[in-house]
Parts: structure tokens; C-alpha cells; sequence
């Protein structure tokens, strides 16, 4: 499911992970809205909130990001 032949590569989590990881990265903040992220991403990339949560899903499996606190993403890099 993380790389797959029959979607488009911008509906990868791979791809979807890494325009995340560019939009929190480009602060110093450590804590983003879940809301706030996804519509900057939004503007770039339309995809579903779903889609969105699920990428999310995999960035914390990767250590990327912390658990959600009170809808806030806590970055981890």
C-alpha cells in the first residue's frame, strides 16, 4: 500500500510524507494543528482528510512525528 502501480506517485505516502515533512520543517515550531497542516498541504496537494491521517499514521510509525496532543502535531527531527 505504500508504494503501489495503480495510483498516482502524488497519492503515495512516500510523497505525501515527505510535502509533510517540508511544511513543518520550513519552522521552528514544534507543534503544528493537525487542521493547519493539512490545509497548507492542501493548497499544494488535494487529497483526502483520510489520505491525510493515514500518512500521518505512517510518519509516526517512522518517528518522524509524535503522538497527537489536543489535535497538535509534535514534530520530532
Amino acid at each position: 500500500m505504500i508504494v503501489s502501480r495503480d495510483i498516482n506517485p502524488e497519492r503515495d505516502f512516500y510523497y505525501l510524507g515527505a510535502k509533510i515533512i517540508e511544511i513543518i520543517s520550513e519552522s521552528t515550531s514544534e507543534r503544528f494543528d493537525f487542521f493547519d497542516v493539512f490545509e497548507t498541504l492542501n493548497k499544494s496537494e488535494k487529497i483526502s482528510i483520510n489520505l491525510f491521517s493515514l500518512t500521518l499514521d505512517w510518519l509516526y510509525l517512522l518517528g518522524v512525528i509524535e503522538k497527537f496532543d489536543k489535535g497538535k502535531i509534535i514534530k520530532c527531527f
